[in-house]
């Protein structure tokens, strides 16, 4: 059987409403009847009034679609009538950094409890090659009952969402597609264009387009761990690496890449897939591990630069006060996933001291449910106290109008992982 219809006449459910999901949602419902599904009952009462979480959607345009296209719905049945589904849910890994498909499983699971004949199950999800056509599509025929390229059909087309970026929304991003029959991709790739104003890449199959997606963070990670070790190494020479990158990109080719602490959802858990699959095939992944293992290791290095500059200050480390700013995974974005600045405050306090958390983004009760005993506290609260070292480990905008100089003892030392204050104020910069 054959997907010949239009897919501007599609009913369109897409399966997680976080970050990537979300924005989705609202862009094809735009354009088609789209029903937003997620297991949060609290999220779905969220944002049918208006309220998104992630900050990626403001109110007035979620209602907007809302009274339009878009639905929001925990009830399975609601998905009965779907002719596409679009799964958005997370790819984590453990603490082996193993990959964990448990989410894509459950979500596989909950589409195939309503998947009907001729549907179409696209895959968003960040995946190593192999994942959507060997690991979810035998869920989906399990559950279902129907048969893959003959009842149901599959697809892929990866998310490329960059959050708290409002310059490069979804539909401004060139979206790679794929599908599990020549004619199935060309139906998701005119899916997509429908909406994309980038554009589209029809891949010439879902294994391919899985593989885009996993080496393009791979690839951004590796190239943050070699300006990373370069600042380990300059550091050591007493050379400012922020200076020599600056002077090296004015040539035309050069990579303006920047160090720091590398985590979040993507780039910090993306190469373990491919690494994963990498060893499956008995090939070992040298550079990609290498440059993983460098980056996880930089927020302990930060830390310990940190105490020897307070050492060389005479400044008594034990039950030393430490302020952190910033604990989001990226700047100007609430998004605590997988944040690398909890490496930075855990081997602060290998050293007994105490830290202390501002961030104007971060929700403090997710940072705590997340990472535990780890309070993330009001600027007024930050205000009462007079600390050793400044730590500023995110550039959110609102740390431009800081007074650092408020907050210092006498002999504080003041580090910038993001190069991001005035280099008069700082005494180190990663």
């Amino acid at each position: 059987m054959d997907k010949q219809e239009s897919p501007l006449q599609a009913r369109i459910a897409i399966i997680g409403l976080g970050y990537v999901g979300l924005p989705l949602a609202v862009a094809f419902a735009k354009k088609y009847t789209v029903i937003g599904f997620d297991i949060n009952q609290n999220r779905i009462q969220e944002l049918e009034a208006g309220i998104d979480r992630t900050l990626e959607i403001d109110q007035e345009e979620l209602l907007e679609v809302g009274r339009n296209g878009l639905s929001f719905s925990a009830d399975l049945e609601d998905l009965r009538d779907c002719d596409v589904f679009i799964v958005t849910v997370p790819t984590p890994t453990d603490k082996n950094n193993r990959p964990v498909l448990t989410p894509l499983y459950k979500a596989s699971e909950t589409v195939g409890r309503v998947l009907k004949k001729g549907a179409v199950v696209i895959y968003e999800s960040t995946v190593y090659p192999g994942v959507t056509e060997d690991e979810c599509v035998p869920v989906l025929e399990k559950i279902s009952g129907l048969k893959y390229n003959e009842d149901f059909f599959a697809g892929y087309s990866p998310e490329r969402i960059n959050p708290g970026d409002k310059e490069h929304t979804v539909t401004k991003i060139m979206k790679v597609t794929s599908g599990s029959t020549p004619e199935i991709a060309e139906y998701v790739d005119q899916l997509y264009r429908s909406i994309i104003t980038a554009g589209t890449h029809k891949a010439s199959s879902i294994k391919v387009a899985e593989a885009a997606k996993v080496i393009e963070n791979s690839q951004r990670d590796i190239n943050i761990a070699f300006v990373n070790e370069l600042s380990k190494i300059f550091n050591r020479m007493n050379i400012d690496t922020h200076e020599v990158l600056e002077a090296a990109g004015t040539k035309w080719n050069f990579l303006k890449f920047k160090p720091g602490l590398v985590g979040g959802h993507c780039i910090g858990v993306d190469p373990y897939y491919l690494a994963q699959k990498a060893q499956e095939m008995g090939y070992h992944p040298e550079i990609i591990l290498a440059g993983r293992r460098l980056n996880d290791d930089m927020g302990a290095y930060v830390a310990q630069e940190v105490i020897k500059l307070m050492i060389k200050r005479d400044i008594q480390i034990k039950d030393a006060n430490i302020l952190v700013l910033g604990f989001t995974f990226k700047e100007n974005c609430p998004d605590v996933r997988n944040s690398k600045v909890i490496d930075v405050i855990r081997e602060f306090k290998s050293y007994n001291t105490q830290v202390h958390v501002y961030d104007p983004w971060a929700k403090p009760a997710e940072v705590l449910h997340e990472y535990g005993q780890v309070t993330c506290n009001d600027f007024e609260k930050i205000k009462e106290q007079k600390y050793d070292a400044v730590v500023l480990t995110v550039g959110h905008e609102e740390f431009y109008n800081i007074d650092l100089s408020a907050l210092k003892c006498d002999s504080c030392v003041v580090y910038d992982v993001k190069g991001f204050l005035n280099k008069a104020e700082i005494d180190a910069r990663l």
